[in-house]
């Protein structure tokens, strides 16, 4: 995993991520991102690391357009604008943080080899918070 830092596009997989949100047609991004976001949540076995990763990008895109949500500000991010995105990815994307932050998640397993899961941890779970206030 080519990770330089802990936010949530600082990694290889979620930069090349945005690159394929602005690849797909506006129409059909909020369809990837579903379908990204269903096929994290309906893992049975070990997470892999490129789709936690890709999931924690897709959710901080959709925690953006939330109140109280940060927006995307990094150069890793996709460089064209999301149109407005269903509220019912919300509750999707809580969905898929709950999975990416399992115990049978290789992210999990790859920043528990590092000083920095705390940091990490927090920032996704800051997104699940604030993607859970924004579904009740």
């Amino acid at each position: 995993m080519g990770t330089w830092d802990i936010g949530h596009f600082d990694n290889d997989t979620a930069a090349d991520f945005g690159g394929r949100i602005d690849d797909t047609p506006a129409d059909q991004r909020a369809d990837l991102l579903a379908d990204l976001l269903r096929h994290v949540t309906a893992a049975e076995d070990f997470l892999d690391s490129d789709d936690g990763a890709q999931a924690i990008a897709a959710a901080a895109l959709i925690a953006a357009q939330c109140p109280g949500g940060e927006p995307v500000t990094t150069a890793y991010g996709p460089k064209k604008a999301l149109p407005e995105l269903p509220v019912s990815l919300r509750p999707l994307a809580v969905g898929a943080l709950d999975r990416v932050l399992a115990e049978d998640s290789e992210l999990v397993e790859l920043w528990g080899e590092t000083s920095d899961i705390g940091p990490w941890r927090k920032g996704v779970e800051s997104l699940r918070q604030t993607l859970s206030e924004a579904s009740a």
